[in-house]
């Protein structure tokens, strides 16, 4: 969408699946850009739309692993790495743990497929398994809402379609020992979105640190950057996500952390020769997953916290 064009309820309903959230939407359009149409996305999702219409757009995926034929090309899109990898074994698991998920909570397991393994799937399912009905009725809210802006970074794109199969980029990490975790998947994660082209943003390089120096906190008025630790990197693939930036922990260190993006490369023509994004983790917050990604232009960029 090259010039801001109006959103039909019927171009928003492909992207998700709630009527509330479709009809605000297109009310909302036209957009100028992809950045605007996903800021007006998260506010509509989070505050105008109720829990009727959160089962409503659950309502409207498939079961992961579903190979039906009336399942949707961006449901098969986004569930491409999940089935290549799935055994035999993994994908009756599968199915079975998703009947017991939908009777437990009485809606699909939503989670955000695109690049994850069959494997990885299953153990963030019975990992969340266990929430209480609260709990997991805010994370599959959440999970929605990054489907949501991948498919309307997709709607936005001059690109007819996206690689079902993303190939992925080879991650470089710092030492990293194995170790078992009830998490499935790191406590810090990344994806980036290129709002200029209305597309996810891939091969571009990622950085996580954090701050060592037990001596001062890092502010705004602290200019001696000596104190960050590289903690991994990676680079981010045909979906935009990173690769592994950090051991997957039950708990991570609380402090300050910083993510920073090599945009340059991917955009030289760009105001911005790199991207930093330094964020604090809290005590009572190690438990908790962080989603910070990056929404990217040449000349702007926008990000918030993920779950």
């Amino acid at each position: 969408m090259a010039t801001p064009t109006p959103l039909s309820v019927e171009d928003v309903l492909r992207v998700n699946g709630s009527r509330r959230f479709a009809a605000a939407m297109a009310a909302a359009s036209p957009f100028a850009s992809l950045a605007d149409a996903l800021l007006a996305a998260r506010r509509i999702w989070l505050n105008e739309v109720d829990v009727n219409g959160w089962l409503e757009a659950f309502a409207a995926h498939p079961a992961i692993g579903t190979t039906s034929p009336s399942v949707s090309k961006w449901s098969k899109e986004e569930q491409s790495a999940a089935l290549s990898t799935a055994t035999d074994s993994t994908a009756q698991e599968l199915a079975e743990w998703n009947a017991r998920y939908r009777e437990k909570f009485g809606f699909v397991f939503m989670i955000c497929a695109s690049g994850r393994s069959a494997p990885e799937v299953l153990s963030e399912l019975k990992r969340r398994y266990t929430n209480r009905p609260i709990v997991e009725l805010e994370n599959a809210a959440q999970e929605e809402l990054k489907i949501t802006e991948l498919r309307l970074a997709k709607l936005f794109s001059s690109e007819p379609t996206v690689p079902s199969h993303p190939t992925e980029h080879p991650t470089i990490q710092s030492d990293k020992a194995a170790g078992s975790s009830n998490r499935s998947r790191p406590p810090i994660t990344t994806h980036v979105l290129d709002v200029a082209r209305g597309s996810p943003a891939s091969g571009i390089e990622v950085h996580l640190e954090m701050w060592k120096d037990i001596s001062a906190p890092p502010s705004f008025n602290k200019k001696d950057f000596n104190g960050w630790a590289t903690l991994g990197t990676s680079v981010t693939n045909n979906d935009g996500r990173s690769g592994q930036l950090t051991d997957i922990v039950d708990n991570i260190a609380p402090g300050f952390y910083r993510m920073s993006f090599n945009t340059s490369k991917y955009a030289p023509a760009g105001f911005f020769p790199y991207v930093s994004i330094i964020f604090e983790i809290k005590e009572n917050q190690t438990a908790e997953h962080f989603h910070v990604p990056l929404l990217h232009s040449p000349f702007s960029f926008t990000t918030y916290r993920g779950s």
